[in-house]
């Protein structure tokens, strides 16, 4: 199932403990792991890219999380929504896991399209269900206030200052010998190419998925979040802030904590 890892454990800033373990690749010949070997990190995605960018707008005084999702895009539910912004990153929202992806689809504003018009299966704030749909419609949100696409405003604001020199959406082929494939999909093995279906009729970039990213990448942005909002002597966030985005923000009737 998982040929090869690479660990990195950190403590109190210091690198403890990073060494890379098995294979990178098995097929279509075996490949040693590598510590600089990138990864598509899937969900990862939602976290490290998204909400923080979401972040960035909310110290910024361009997003509010307890604002309805129409104030940032209108048409989302024709415009009759009580949804929150604060419930998609909480995924209280009632929207459901995921888009159909039958019929095949294609293009990052039909994924968009369908994110805004998909009928939830419950009220806003009753049920948590973890959803897909709910970053992609956060995604276009940073896109929308930022006016900038989602991996653009991801580089300038987080993967630069944090210098995570390898993270980004649709790596290019020069990079292909580095990734670890995923998944052989018929004759094709996915190496370079974003595993998510989803992700992968959007043509790459979403907000819940479509990141690629080393080990040391992550510990970056990790070290960040344990350092408070600053890494290697600069500050990224405010530590007010990452107070507020690491503090549960269910509805207070739910034992599911996000």
């Amino acid at each position: 199932e998982i040929p090869g890892a690479v660990v990195v454990v950190g403590h109190r800033g210091h690198i403890l403990h990073r060494k890379a373990y098995g294979f990178r690749a098995l097929e279509p010949k075996t490949e040693l792991m590598t510590l600089d070997t990138i990864f598509d990190v899937a969900s990862l995605t939602k976290v490290v890219v998204t909400t923080a960018c979401i972040m960035k707008l909310f110290e910024d005084g361009k997003v509010r999380i307890n604002d309805r999702v129409t104030r940032y895009l209108p048409e989302f539910q024709s415009g009759r929504s009580n949804i929150t912004v604060r419930a998609l990153l909480t995924h209280f929202s009632g929207l459901r896991p995921d888009l159909d992806l039958k019929p095949a689809w294609s293009g990052y504003a039909t994924g968009v399209k369908l994110a805004l018009v998909d009928k939830p299966q419950d009220p806003p704030g009753v049920k948590f269900t973890y959803s897909d749909i709910n970053f992609i419609l956060l995604g276009e949100i940073v896109r929308k206030v930022a006016d900038v696409p989602l991996p653009e405003f991801a580089r300038t604001h987080i993967f630069t200052p944090l210098g995570m020199r390898t993270a980004m959406f649709n790596p290019p082929a020069s990079l292909r010998p580095r990734i670890a494939p995923t998944e052989r999909i018929g004759r094709e093995i996915l190496r370079g190419v974003v595993h998510d279906t989803t992700t992968r009729y959007m043509g790459g970039v979403a907000g819940h998925a479509g990141l690629f990213a080393s080990a040391d990448d992550l510990t970056h942005f990790a070290q960040m979040m344990l350092g408070h909002g600053v890494f290697r002597g600069h500050r990224i966030f405010r530590a007010a802030t990452i107070e507020k985005f690491t503090t549960p923000q269910s509805p207070p009737d739910q034992p599911v904590l996000r």
